[in-house]
């Protein structure tokens, strides 16, 4: 069989035909991918070819599972980086058989992939290459069309989140109006997940993010925007209650993000659970809430990522803002750290342990590392000099909470 050399150097009138020439000339089966592999166009294959091909095209993308195993394997990183094609060989446990793939690049941007099945292919390993490379070449142009048209898509798509972060639109009935319009489905509810990272994210780090929103969960992050320093995500749910005691996006996005880009984020927070679309703001104020007081109290608030398990914490906020509004000074404690203040005292901060351990004499006497005998001095000291009733529990709440607030300040 002749095979000629210039078979690319020519226009195709889609991807499908590309992939059925490549197909025709190298005696394999092709598929043709976008950059976070979702299938575009892909050629026939013979009776028998391996399940992962399989479950590509019934799924129209690639699986979850091989996704993870050539990360694994190293086989994606090289193929990112590398400008020619790479030899990838089988990996049995998810039923993936020796393939070749190049990279459809313009410039340093990756565009999508082509991968062929090479299995028993007896053709010279150095013309599959040099025809791969050529054929990535014939893709630039339709994949730079498809791309510019997803752009558009996900640019409307965020354009329309960042309407609901602002409550621009005021009725449920209204964003799934709009939702509809841009063929967006909306699950029965959600809650606004806000991850930050050290630095403003750059051009590069979007990218990274996109990819694996868009290759690990699909269907769990409905709408996604970089906010500077902060990605916030719109994410599905299937019930009124959160998951678990941490958000399964964010912990697999801060996990991925670390592992396979070198780019951890920060610890992230969850608003409430919606089903009404009007709310998205609030959920989102409240997923920055719980950043906000994790920052405050580190050590009280490290294992919280949901609003809903703040407890009493989400209270500080508004417990501060009416001190303001109303000038108000608990004379209390103002006399506690007076006192403190002249004689470097403890006072304020043995009170705020004693009460923050339940008033357990034992526990807090540990925490503050002094004998129990030297607490009991001090806590009657505290009542003696602040006038606190230790025995009441109104006060003690009252000087708890504010002792709270007064770190928000």
């Amino acid at each position: 069989m002749a095979y000629d050399k210039k078979t690319f150097e020519r226009s195709f009138e889609s991807l499908d035909e590309l992939a059925d020439t490549i197909s025709e000339q190298l005696q394999c089966a092709v598929t043709i991918e976008d950059a976070n592999h979702k299938l575009i166009a892909y050629s026939s294959h013979p009776a028998h070819t391996d399940p992962a091909r399989i479950s590509t095209i019934i799924g129209k993308r690639v699986p979850e599972k091989v996704v993870q195993a050539l990360w694994r394997e190293g086989a994606i990183p090289k193929l990112m980086r590398s400008e020619t094609p790479l030899a990838i060989s089988s990996i049995d446990e998810i039923g993936l058989g020796d393939r070749v793939a190049v990279a459809i690049r313009k410039e340093s941007q990756v565009l999508g992939y082509i991968w062929i099945v090479t299995g028993e292919n007896a053709l010279p390993h150095d013309f599959i290459f040099d025809q791969l490379t050529q054929a990535a070449v014939a893709a630039r142009t339709k994949l730079l069309q498809l791309h510019l048209t997803h752009r558009r898509a996900e640019m409307n798509l965020r354009e329309f989140f960042r309407q609901l972060l602002s409550g621009d639109i005021q009725s449920d009935s209204e964003v799934r109006r709009r939702a509809a319009d841009l063929g967006l489905s909306l699950p029965a509810y959600y809650c606004v997940n806000v991850l930050p990272f050290p630095a403003e994210i750059e051009t590069k780090q979007q990218q990274q993010i996109h990819y694996l929103i868009t290759t690990t969960l699909p269907k769990r992050i409905v709408l996604h925007a970089v906010d500077h320093d902060r990605l916030l995500m719109l994410e599905a749910l299937t019930a009124e209650q959160p998951p678990g005691p941490s958000s399964p996006a964010l912990t697999l996005l801060t996990q991925q993000m670390t592992q396979r880009f070198d780019s951890a984020p920060l610890p992230g927070g969850c608003g409430s659970v919606y089903g009404d679309y009007a709310r998205v703001h609030i959920s989102c104020q409240e997923a920055l809430t719980v950043i906000g007081l994790r920052e405050r109290f580190p050590e009280e608030l490290k294992a919280v990522h949901y609003y809903a398990d703040l407890g009493y914490y989400r209270l500080l906020p508004a417990i501060e803002r009416h001190r303001q509004a109303h000038a108000y000074t608990n004379q209390c404690l103002n006399k506690l750290e007076a006192y403190d203040l002249e004689h470097n005292g403890e006072l304020l901060r043995t009170l705020e342990v004693y009460l923050y351990r339940d008033s357990n004499l034992k526990e807090s006497a540990e925490a503050l590392h002094i004998h129990e005998n030297t607490l009991s001095y001090r806590l009657k000291r505290i009542a003696q000099i602040g006038g606190i009733d230790l025995a009441s529990m109104d006060q003690k709440v009252t000087c708890f909470l504010e002792l709270k607030s007064k770190r928000l300040r």
